[in-house]
């Protein structure tokens, strides 16, 4: 072995976090961070939501083709699945149960490499059961089989609670799974792709992809946005809290992005749906009103430094209004996420190689243990 001390300085490129670097090609999303853009196949967010449904973009994502009709109804939860979920501990997180439910899936159908749009339809059906079911179980009742005159959206709100959702309330939630079914290679989805890339399943793609959400860096904001528009509690305290908010140095949840530097367009997008509710929930109401307040004092104090609405604000008092509880938001991004996770493992492996990077060695040269 050569001695990492002696040997030449590795002088290639290195970027923390992966940040800049091009690590794959893929036709599923267009992110434009400047100007506040995202196409899925080259349609724009906001179309899709106002057009769309999440099954026909879900079909758009898998096939490439565009179907406004398209259906996706829930699919029911296995017995397997179901005994999986009773088995968990009460300590069991959403996320937890939601992974679980995944690799049960897997091992029940077994699915072969490499992955295609009826895997990806059947194992995004059925999550939203499953975890619903989860829901249901940890609060001591009994799962309700899905409504397949549903799609999957409120098929989701109807399992959870037994009653066929409102339309405004399961126009509101399809609008949120159409924002958060896709977003180039975040976190999760590239885990998505590595595992894929080493010709595993879509159960182990997916079920990894849940794993990188479940940090709290990637899939955990929006509950925090529910605690802080708690804490302004009125349109008219928005001001005075904001302000002292900023001045203590508080970050102001749902504001900024990594890749925006505009106004978020999925944030855009269900701005545009809670607006044309005729029956807002006080959560929205207040978001709005708390949104307008916020970005003007965040102008005023930062005018070199754009800090936009991004989709968390909105995702936040979405999900809270149809009537989630915070610890399900992150588990309800996972659902929605699944159609992008499941297109980028079609993807991966319709073109398929080995995801496997170099990495720097910072260590210590080559030393020897002590002859004994």
């Amino acid at each position: 072995m050569s001695d990492p001390a002696s040997a030449q300085p590795d002088t290639r490129p290195y970027s923390p976090g992966l940040e800049g670097v091009i690590a794959g090609e893929t036709s599923l999303s267009f992110i434009d961070g400047e100007r506040g853009r995202l196409l899925y196949r080259g349609y724009p967010i906001g179309e899709l939501v106002r057009n769309g449904s999440y099954a026909a973009v879900a079909e758009l994502l898998w096939t490439g083709d565009w179907n406004p009709g398209a259906k996706l109804p829930c699919e029911p939860a296995s017995p397997g699945v179901l005994s999986a979920l009773r088995a968990l501990p009460r300590t069991a997180r959403p996320m937890d149960a939601l992974r679980t439910a995944v690799a049960v899936w897997g091992a029940e159908h077994d699915p072969a490499w490499p992955a295609t749009p009826e895997q990806a339809r059947s194992l995004t059906a059925s999550s939203p059961s499953a975890l619903a079911a989860f829901a249901r179980i940890r609060g001591g009742l009994q799962p309700i089989s899905p409504d397949p005159d549903l799609d999957l959206a409120p098929g989701y709100l109807y399992q959870l609670t037994g009653k066929a959702p409102a339309e405004e309330a399961a126009r509101a939630l399809d609008a949120y799974f159409v924002v958060g079914a896709e977003h180039g290679f975040n976190a999760s989805t590239f885990t998505c792709r590595v595992i894929t890339s080493t010709r595993a399943d879509i159960a182990s793609a997916v079920g990894g992809a849940i794993g990188a959400m479940k940090g709290p860096l990637h899939g955990g904001a929006p509950s925090e946005v529910v605690e802080q528009i708690h804490e302004v509690g009125s349109p008219e305290r928005a001001e005075a809290w904001v302000r002292d908010a900023i001045d203590k140095k508080v970050r102001l949840m749902g504001f900024g992005h990594r890749v925006y530097r505009s106004y978020d367009p999925r944030a855009a997008a269900l701005r545009e749906v809670a607006e044309s509710m005729t029956h807002k929930p006080e959560w929205l109401a207040l978001a709005i009103a708390v949104e307008d307040v916020a970005l003007r004092v965040l102008a005023e104090k930062y005018p070199d430094r754009p800090l936009m609405t991004n989709v968390e604000y909105y995702a936040a008092p979405v999900l809270m209004g149809v009537g989630l509880t915070p610890d399900l938001f992150p588990a309800t991004f996972a659902l929605a996420r699944h159609a992008g996770w499941t297109a980028h493992a079609i993807e991966q492996g319709a073109a398929n190689r080995l995801i496997r990077p170099d990495v720097r060695y910072i260590g210590a040269g080559e030393r020897h243990l002590a002859e004994a």
